[in-house]
């Protein structure tokens, strides 16, 4: 038989069990279940039924993860981020070997990474031009000419 005294030292490994796993992940998911335990030990320490104690663990962590999901949208803003390839999308690259169509040839460094490149247009682009990433196809960077070499 579950005695009060256990179900409230129960409620508080729970809790710590959901804190550390929280450590080893990422999302701040399972910290709401934490402090949905703590809210339940809090209610099996004031000698409250089993009922009131999963009462609070559903309805605390519930409130938790809203408030948590919450507060991220509003820190990390609506700002999408880009990732992978698409993450050089509308930068600028200069042109270290000429992009040549016709040889399929031509090299670009965006971000200090080099790249395969070709023009948007067909046109021959010279190194040491500024070029524009308008594009990613496979490996390869689809640029517009920005500025000529002086």
């Amino acid at each position: 038989m579950i005695t009060a005294e256990l179900l409230r030292w129960a409620w508080l490994v729970i809790a710590m069990i959901f804190f550390l796993a929280e450590m080893l992940t990422a999302g701040f998911v399972l910290a709401a279940f934490g402090v949905g335990a703590l809210a339940a030990a809090l209610f099996a320490f004031l000698g409250l039924d089993l009922v009131w104690q999963m009462l609070a663990f559903v309805l605390v962590s519930t409130l938790a993860a809203l408030f948590s999901r919450r507060f991220a949208e509003r820190v990390s803003g609506d700002q999408p981020q880009n990732v992978g390839v698409d993450r050089v999308l509308g930068k600028q690259a200069v042109v270290l070997e000429a992009i040549d169509p016709i040889r399929a040839s031509g090299r670009v460094r965006v971000d200090g990474e080099m790249w395969r490149a070709q023009p948007s247009d067909g046109a021959v682009i010279p190194a040491g031009a500024v070029v524009e990433v308008i594009a990613v196809e496979g490996t390869r960077l689809i640029v517009r000419l920005l500025s000529a070499p002086a």
